[in-house]
């Protein structure tokens, strides 16, 4: 266990992986919204639209994340990048 001098090392993650698995349920939640009929009918109208959105800024954020500028350069985790101490 890290004492209190020593920082925490992130957890290397696969950020392109998440946002890809992320995408592809709101797929399926579309293509399910719009295959049922009752869910996309009287009050529940807007229910498609919500996954368009979601797909949408999934698409956003993966295009973010494969230009790798900025914060989105260590997001594919495939190395430790240091934490800054206090």
């Amino acid at each position: 266990m890290p004492t209190d001098s020593e920082p925490l090392a992130p957890i290397a993650v696969d950020t392109v992986r998440i946002v890809l698995i992320g995408t592809a349920c709101w797929v399926v939640a579309l293509v399910l919204t719009l295959v049922v009929p009752a869910l996309h009918s009287g009050d529940r109208d807007w229910w498609p639209w919500a996954c368009v959105s979601g797909l949408v800024l999934g698409l956003v954020g993966l295009a973010y994340l494969l230009r790798g500028r900025g914060n989105a350069a260590g997001a594919r985790g495939q190395g430790s990048e240091t934490v800054p101490s206090k």
